[in-house]
């Protein structure tokens, strides 16, 4: 995703000159794990986290595409009809009421 972000070379097939933001960031991706595994979390504990963080962070983004969907002078005449922010606008809700049943739940109350 990175290599895509930054438009870099990217693949096993390069070689390091080809594509060095592709290794370097491999290289800091296998750091960041072997770190994480000498801290001594559990991997399956550290994937219930990250769970819960991307169930925290989903409203925000589908409020910050339901605005974005709605701002004229980002989508011209391509904005959302009413049905389109009906759905968004529900999806946000299940969203939200979700993500707050999950803090609820994963803090132990």
């Amino acid at each position: 995703m990175i290599a895509e972000t930054f438009d870099w070379n990217e693949g096993f097939d390069k070689t390091y000159y080809e594509a060095p933001g592709f290794y370097l960031t491999m290289g800091l991706s296998l750091l960041i794990g072997l770190l994480i595994h000498l801290t001594g979390i559990s991997p399956v504990q550290a994937l219930i986290y990250t769970a819960v963080l991307y169930g925290v962070t989903a409203p925000v983004l589908i409020a910050l595409i339901l605005h974005i969907c709605n701002n004229k002078k980002i989508m011209g005449s391509y904005t959302n009809n009413g049905w389109s922010n009906f759905f968004g606008a529900m999806t946000f809700v299940v969203m939200m009421l979700s993500s707050l049943m999950l803090l609820w739940y994963s803090l132990g109350n």
